[in-house]
């Protein structure tokens, strides 16, 4: 993979000051499970948690996508980093004083959705202005290093800042994240066309239009859909798993941090193929064995969590199944990208963006499948509807299998 988006000076520094904000979103999504965690031991309060975030972002995104089309998008992820920050100084407080409750968490977790639901569109819609078209998938493929090296490194230290300290100082330390990605956005200077021709309730329909009556963009972002709530959401009860494993916090961390590791292989494999005639097979089979990967994993925790060599076989199951859903995540996501007008971008990946709300939505069906059977059982039938669809979409979804990267 080669990574000459970085050639661009702009993307250079958004992609820099963007490792500090979202380094700092991988480390109080663990802390904030963590401490709902601690306060209720439920997992049904973890999936609460997920969709206290997620149905906020999910309705902010829509309109967020439009936002994006009309204003200037780096003024936007000013705004959206500064609240960020904001709220979690406020979380900060409520935990170092002790008076911190599950429900203070959850409204919380609900604004900071409501903040993604504008920073999402924004951000996965300014590539244009940082970048030169030929550097789009490094752009996508350096994104996704972003969040999953992040989510690589960061759950471990957090994990043991929770084990040494409290979750307070988490908190406090994604503060300073947010204010650092505020002071980066104030150095870049971006050309963005802004056209407004129409009432927003009709711009809204027509990203809607595009993406439906274009079989592509709509079974590629189904896809994706269902690889986030079915097959990525049991990361959302992931504490639940480090208790089987008797892992501990630091397990914990771990097991998070293992499919970031996964997710940064996937990535780097997938610019082996960019220019494969064969692309599209290679996103559907990737797509087919991520499930597969999870069946393992819940085979493990579910029947096997007390031998020895449980947690290493979990963490290897983990890590497979972050790897094949990458790949097929960055390449589709490129694919999105190129053929997307510009004047529909925010609207249309805004939709896309809707993408990363759905690990904590399938989180809360998720939670309840694990109280109402246990959580490998859980993990199970997420992975078994997750591989019915693509096997669909193999059958069905020629257009998909005829993708060359040669000619994207």
């Amino acid at each position: 993979m080669r990574f000459d988006a970085l050639a661009s000076l702009p993307y250079r520094r958004f992609w820099l000051g963007s490792v500090a904000s979202v380094g700092s979103t991988q480390l109080y999504f663990i802390a904030m499970a963590w401490l709902v965690f601690e306060l209720s031991g439920s997992p049904l309060d973890l999936g609460l948690l997920g969709a206290s975030m997620a149905v906020p972002t999910i309705a902010a995104t829509l309109v967020g996508g439009i936002v994006a089309d009309r204003l200037n998008r780096r003024s936007i992820l000013l705004t959206t980093t500064a609240v960020a920050a904001v709220l979690l100084l406020l979380l900060a407080a409520l935990d170092v004083t002790g008076v911190v409750r599950v429900w203070h968490v959850l409204v919380v977790s609900g604004l900071l959705g409501l903040v993604h639901g504008f920073d999402f569109p924004a951000r996965s819609s300014i590539f244009p202005a940082l970048i030169q078209p030929h550097q789009m998938m490094s752009a996508v493929a350096l994104n996704s290093i972003l969040w999953q090296g992040t989510r690589m490194i960061l759950p471990a230290i957090g994990g043991i800042l929770i084990a040494l300290t409290d979750t307070a100082l988490v908190f406090a330390l994604c503060t300073l994240g947010f204010v650092a990605m505020m002071w980066v956005l104030r150095s870049i200077q971006i050309t963005q066309d802004v056209r407004v021709v129409d009432k927003p309730w009709r711009e809204f329909a027509e990203g809607v239009k595009f993406v439906f009556q274009r079989r592509l963009f709509r079974v590629l972002i189904l896809l994706t859909f269902s690889l986030h709530f079915f097959g990525t959401s049991y990361v959302q009860i992931m504490p639940i798993f480090a208790s089987l494993l008797q892992s501990g916090e630091r397990g914990y961390g771990l097991l998070i941090s293992v499919t970031g590791v996964g997710s940064v292989i996937g990535t780097f494999l997938v610019g082996r193929f960019q220019q494969s005639r064969r692309l599209g097979w290679v996103m559907l089979f990737s797509a087919a064995l991520s499930p597969c990967a999870l069946f393992g994993f819940a085979l493990v925790t579910g029947v096997a969590a007390d031998t020895a060599a449980a947690f290493g076989l979990a963490s290897l199951f983990v890590m497979l199944s972050a790897a094949f859903g990458s790949i097929f995540l960055v390449s589709s996501m490129t694919v999105l990208q190129l053929k997307v007008p510009d004047e529909l971008r925010g609207r249309v990946m805004g939709i896309h963006s809707v993408t990363f709300s759905l690990i904590a939505l399938g989180g809360l069906v998720t939670g309840a499948l694990a109280s109402a059977f246990n959580a490998p059982v859980a993990v199970t039938i997420g992975a078994a509807v997750l591989l019915t669809l693509v096997l669909w979409a193999m059958i069905r979804q020629r257009e998909i299998l005829a993708l060359d990267g040669r000619r994207l």
